[in-house]
């Protein structure tokens, strides 16, 4: 069984730290966990390691957050993965932080990177974790916030969150989006 998981941000130092490169991170540190060395692609940093027999595929895409469909529709026909055993990390402004929550299928909710996956790679039914972020922000400051880089406080909690976030991944590879959701969800 082979899996696809993408962690949605964009590149360059100037976004690395910022609420919306949490699916980078979050990769990363799956990456850390499994001893996965990053290499540059076709549209995508790739990675992969094998976990319970299954060969665990990720990718950060280089195409900007706005244009993620084009390295996902590329590596999911190029690895031969169907969209059901594809995973895409993305921030929320709509979950509080550190609010994770899996769907198997969804709308795109304004999140650009999400509309650009349902266009280029045939609708709404993939699965994504939705990673919060929070909406601390005046009004008219939605993208000063999610390009902003985090603060003290959720910099500490960050690693309990994409921790939880991994578990989840994992238990996705491995039991399935079903009852990944009943148990993880809440």
């Amino acid at each position: 069984m082979k899996y696809l998981i993408v962690g949605l941000g964009n590149i360059g130092p100037e976004y690395e730290l910022t609420r919306h490169n949490v699916g980078f991170l979050t990769v990363d540190r799956l990456a850390d966990k499994y001893d996965a060395q990053w290499k540059s692609d076709r549209l995508a940093f790739i990675s992969n390691f094998k976990y319970k027999s299954r060969q665990v595929y990720m990718i950060k895409p280089t195409t900007y957050m706005n244009l993620s469909g084009k390295s996902v529709n590329y590596w999911m026909k190029e690895l031969n993965i169907p969209k059901e055993n594809i995973m895409v990390i993305v921030d929320d402004m709509a979950l509080p932080f550190g609010k994770l929550r899996m769907r198997a299928k969804g709308s795109a909710a304004g999140h650009n990177g999400l509309k650009n996956i349902e266009a280029l790679c045939g609708g709404q039914d993939y699965p994504r974790l939705r990673f919060g972020i929070g909406d601390d922000f005046p009004k008219g400051k939605q993208v000063e916030y999610v390009l902003g880089r985090w603060s003290q406080k959720e910099i500490d909690e960050l690693p309990i969150f994409m921790d939880k976030a991994i578990d989840m991944i994992l238990s996705f590879c491995t039991v399935g989006i079903n009852m990944t959701m009943t148990q993880f969800n809440d």
